[in-house]
């Protein structure tokens, strides 16, 4: 590398960030486990398990009962070549989750994923506690604003284009420099609102080749300048099945065998679809000290 860009890369790591977390938020003296619970007909995985109220709340119940400490309701599919849901549709099929969610399990901490401020603002009303953004606010410029008037825990994600279009070649000049300015822009917008609870998920699988998302998690201890928590997906993906020939429902191993990488190179949230053995690959993990 040159020395001119060798230089602009030290200057994007440094420490923007915060990790002090208020409220009700799990300690992150050890890492932690977001179980995904996806409400859509057409998530890349779990589509439609999860659309009848007594299919959510009994995954939920497993869910937390295996050491989830976060739950992260989706309506919408980010899957490569998904549709876009329009507004109406994800808040009415978000919102009966939320709710019947936080008076069944008052003390579990939610999570909702949308990229939509209007969405998030009535989430945030219903007792959802924290919002998981794909875009990193970049597809909703309200977002920033939002965040910043609550202040609660918030995941700002790296994606390059969009859901739609997002694997259709992916081209990155260095993939951990770019991603790494995409978080100092964005946490200095965040910041400017008054956000200053923010995660960073590096978006595996979004907008990323399968050459990428290795070099990501290689580098993933990179991100750590940022002095933010770092949040890990890489639950049954592509990344796993191009590499070894499986399918999603036949990824689990391939999916402890990088979670644990990632906890190993600093990630201090994972987001998974099988929460007892993340909980595990942690246990085993943080035993090495």
């Amino acid at each position: 590398m040159a020395r001119d860009q060798q230089s602009d890369k030290n200057t994007l790591f440094s420490g923007t960030g915060s990790m002090e977390f208020s409220g009700n938020f799990p300690d992150l003296s050890t890492p932690l486990v977001m179980g995904i619970l996806n409400i859509t007909p057409d998530s890349f995985y779990d589509g439609g398990r999860y659309i009848s109220e007594l299919q959510w709340t009994e995954q939920a119940d497993k869910m937390i009962s295996e050491g989830a400490s976060i739950i992260d309701i989706g309506a919408l599919s980010t899957r490569p070549g998904a549709r876009e849901l329009d507004e109406e549709e994800e808040i009415h099929r978000i919102m009966p989750v939320l709710e019947i969610l936080r008076k069944r399990k008052p003390e579990i901490f939610i999570s909702v994923d949308t990229s939509r401020s209007s969405v998030a603002e009535m989430a945030i009303s219903s007792g959802a506690g924290m919002i998981n953004d794909i875009s990193g606010g970049t597809f909703d410029h309200a977002m920033a604003r939002l965040i910043g008037k609550y202040n609660i825990p918030y995941v700002m994600m790296h994606i390059q284009g969009r859901p739609g279009n997002m694997q259709q070649d992916p081209v990155y000049r260095d993939v951990v420099e770019d991603i790494a300015a995409f978080f100092r822009k964005q946490i200095r917008v965040f910041n400017e609102h008054g956000a200053t609870q923010i995660i960073l998920d590096p978006g595996f699988g979004f907008g990323k080749t399968v050459e990428h998302n290795y070099t990501i998690l290689r580098n993933l201890k990179r991100f750590s300048a940022f002095a933010c928590p770092i949040m890990v997906g890489v639950s049954r993906k592509s990344m796993i099945n191009n590499v070894l020939g499986t399918k999603p429902e036949n990824a689990l191993n391939g999916t402890t065998v990088l979670n644990t990488i990632a906890l190993l190179n600093g990630a201090k949230i994972l987001r998974v679809h099988d929460v007892k053995e993340a909980v595990e690959a942690i246990k085993l993990t943080e035993m090495l000290g």
